[in-house]
């Protein structure tokens, strides 16, 4: 009988734990490569005259950091990280055409990128057989009470529908060992992975990785039970403990929704349930939502129109936009929030409505430039929860009310009632 020979392609699933497709391609292979493209170019529109914006260095270091972990882990089983450098689906032909592989799998992801290259890959070597698991949302397409293309179109009534009537399955089987690996094989051109430039994070704990994101999942959790307090702390503007930071992991894919979503089930058992504990997962149905929300409308996400397809009157004044950018517009509290992205390639979620609001009402600007920065600034940066957030707040999104704009007086009035925030980052 033919050899099997697989090859997982690591996208925004950068781990070991609740990864179904890498487990499901383990269990039906007889050697295994392990591949990641990097790609520190985003090439969505809009295009301002500035030309193209490369990442954050904020997100490209915690990327770097989250690839070394995992080569780390892939070690631990005999296996290696290949890193290529993004140019298409070139590199990774170029690969599977290098070896008679059988076999390729990735995680299922929500976003137009990854559902078309897949598509194409598909298309490119039909001869292989593809596995495609969804372990980036909580629920299965198949577990919800109405068709995608019914996705309800606000959160509200997504949220009751799946509280009612939709259950977090299982974590997929945990990896006990994987087979060995073909590389020697193999003569292709590769990123070192341990050569990846990293450097130290603003935040310390703030570390890319599977590593550090299940130990900031206990620390949040089992060590300093914070969890019990996250409702009332939430809305924190600066600092590690008001809020889980779990998002970055998240959208790395350095931890699993579900995997979350099961400790977080196990602690309300075993220690404490509570308003704060539920809005943990309130935040993670949030998540949910602009995920299948990114899944049905596809492109119409990034169009001016939203997925609403109202058009509303806006500017593309290049000034404006980077004095938003650099922080530079006025307005105290959103410049403070600005230069702490720049610093930190952090922003709270208060913070970031707060911007978001100034930019699309104040400064009367195009809501897909601020997205467009924030894509490439955040560590955090999540392709459906970004650009869903942003169309929240631009009116053209899912949003029932259709304006969201904040009083930014009152707001600072509320949040930085002592200025220190503000004293700190425009000092």
């Amino acid at each position: 009988m033919k050899k099997k020979i697989g090859l997982h392609w690591f996208r925004k699933d950068l781990r070991l734990t609740d990864n179904p497709s890498l487990a499901l391609l383990i269990s039906q292979v007889d050697e295994l490569v392990c591949v990641y493209m990097l790609d520190e170019l985003t090439l969505l529109e809009p295009s301002l005259p500035s030309n193209q914006e490369r990442l954050g260095e904020h997100r490209v270091n915690f990327i770097h950091q989250a690839l070394i972990d995992l080569d780390v882990s892939l070690q631990g089983f005999g296996q290696q990280l290949i890193v290529l450098q993004n140019n298409g689906l070139t590199p990774l032909l170029n690969v599977i055409d290098s070896l008679e592989f059988t076999d390729v799998s990735a995680e299922w992801h929500c976003g137009v990128n990854e559902q078309s290259q897949w598509a194409e890959l598909k298309k490119l070597r039909p001869q292989l057989s593809f596995i495609q698991e969804n372990g980036s949302t909580l629920f299965q397409a198949s577990q919800f009470p109405f068709a995608i293309e019914n996705l309800p179109a606000s959160f509200s009534p997504f949220r009751k529908k799946v509280e009612k009537y939709c259950q977090v399955e299982s974590l997929s089987a945990p990896i006990q060992a994987m087979p060995a690996s073909s590389i020697c094989q193999i003569s292709f051109d590769s990123i070192d992975v341990n050569r990846l430039p990293t450097s130290k994070n603003y935040y310390a704990a703030l570390e890319g990785g599977e590593t550090k994101a299940l130990e900031q999942l206990k620390y949040y959790l089992w060590d300093t039970d914070q969890i019990t307090t996250y409702k009332e702390t939430r809305n924190g503007l600066d600092g590690w403990e008001f809020s889980s930071k779990l998002s970055a992991w998240l959208a790395q894919g350095c931890i699993s929704p579900k995997y979350i979503y099961h400790q977080l089930s196990q602690y309300e058992s075993e220690r404490t349930k509570n308003d704060s504990t539920y809005w943990l997962f309130f935040e993670l149905l949030w998540r949910e939502f602009f995920h299948w929300n990114q899944y049905k409308h596809k492109a119409a996400l990034f169009s001016k129109s939203g997925v609403q397809g109202v058009a509303k009157a806006s500017s593309a004044d290049l000034k404006t936009l980077q004095c938003w950018q650099q922080g530079d517009t006025g307005y105290p509290i959103v410049d403070a929030c600005m230069r702490q992205l720049l610093r930190t390639g952090f922003m709270s979620n208060r913070g970031r409505q707060l911007v978001a609001s100034c930019f699309v009402h104040e400064l009367g600007q195009d809501w897909r430039y601020g997205a467009r920065h924030f894509e490439h600034q955040l560590v955090d940066f999540d392709v459906a929860s970004n650009w869903g957030n942003w169309q929240y707040l631009a009116g053209v999104g899912a949003d029932p009310r259709g304006h969201r704009q904040f009083n930014l007086v009152k707001q600072t009035e509320f949040y930085d009632p002592q200025k220190s925030f503000i004293a700190h980052w425009l000092s």
